[in-house]
């Protein structure tokens, strides 16, 4: 048995892909051109909710701020991803590595709090379509918005204050392509038993409150659109809500493939691929290829 290494960890060396020279290239130009196209469209949408007047409504201040939290999502994972396809020791400091995961998690909770408002939004929107501007006021939409914030900076910090408890003083390669919390705890000389046992306090009510709420909203919506006469009606409900329908899917699928017992290995990278890069990706096109308000706004703006 070796002696283990006492001298602690100040610097993680992130695995990430391969060290295939040509899959190294062209893994390095598919990630380019979706951070890329991630960036434009989610600030893009970011720009046009923000200069155009008639989306100043709850749905698209919600949207808005979704794919703000999209972009801080890829900025936090993607650039040092990029970086180490071509560097020579793919290392990170051990608060980069915190700034990275906070940052990661705080656009994962913002995102959790988010799809919810815009879920119970939707309900408000085909259930009580009269009281809509009553029970959905801006300023209710402003304190939401405001609450998710305050909760996901809370969360983010309560986390990365506990890996920061933690004594890094094994092996410093990290078997990921960024700073996940489960590698972290596996190369821990100190027993994380207390920042699981603050994920299953924290973070597991979250999940459930908020896919609680998409839930509850949704059985809603349906049992009103299916009491609905007028195929024209149902129609009109069934494309009010499809794009976030969609985009909620996604994300709760990916999630909950993603929440995995604290004793599994790396498997899940295809996963975190999907969860951390491809899904800010897809918000903005979900959103604005289904969405007609989004693009007669984006008409207008161009014409």
């Amino acid at each position: 048995m070796t002696t283990e290494n006492q001298s602690l960890t100040i610097e993680f060396i992130l695995i990430g892909f391969t060290d295939h020279p040509v899959l190294k290239i062209l893994l390095f130009l598919v990630f380019i051109a979706i951070y890329l196209i991630t960036m434009v469209g989610n600030l893009g949408l970011v720009a046009l909710i923000f200069m155009e007047h008639r989306l100043h409504i709850p749905m698209y201040i919600f949207l808005g701020n979704l794919a703000f939290m999209d972009s801080c999502c890829s900025c936090a994972i993607t650039p040092k991803m990029l970086e180490n396809f071509f560097s020579k020791d793919r290392s990170i400091s051990l608060y980069e590595c915190m700034a990275q995961f906070y940052f990661l998690c705080l656009a994962e909770t913002a995102d959790c709090f988010l799809l919810a408002a815009m879920a119970y939004d939707r309900y408000v929107a085909i259930c009580s379509p009269l009281q809509y501007h009553t029970k959905m006021s801006k300023k209710l939409c402003i304190q939401m918005t405001i609450g998710t914030f305050i909760a996901s900076n809370l969360h983010s910090m309560i986390h990365v204050g506990l890996l920061l408890r933690l004594t890094f003083c094994r092996s410093n390669q990290i078997d990921h392509f960024f700073c996940d919390i489960l590698p972290l705890y596996r190369l821990s000389c100190t027993d994380p038993y207390i920042n699981e046992l603050m994920i299953y306090i924290f973070s597991m009510p979250i999940q459930i409150f908020t896919i609680a709420i998409v839930l509850v909203s949704y059985i809603c919506i349906l049992f009103t659109i299916f009491n609905m006469k007028s195929k024209k009606g149902r129609g009109k409900a069934f494309s009010t809500c499809a794009s976030h329908f969609l985009s909620v899917s996604i994300f709760y699928i990916c999630l909950l493939m993603y929440i995995r017992p604290f004793e599994e290995g790396d498997k899940d990278i295809p996963v975190a691929i999907f969860y951390t890069i491809v899904i800010p990706l897809l918000n903005p096109f979900i959103y604005s290829l289904r969405n007609k308000e989004v693009i007669n706004s984006s008409a207008s703006t161009h014409s």
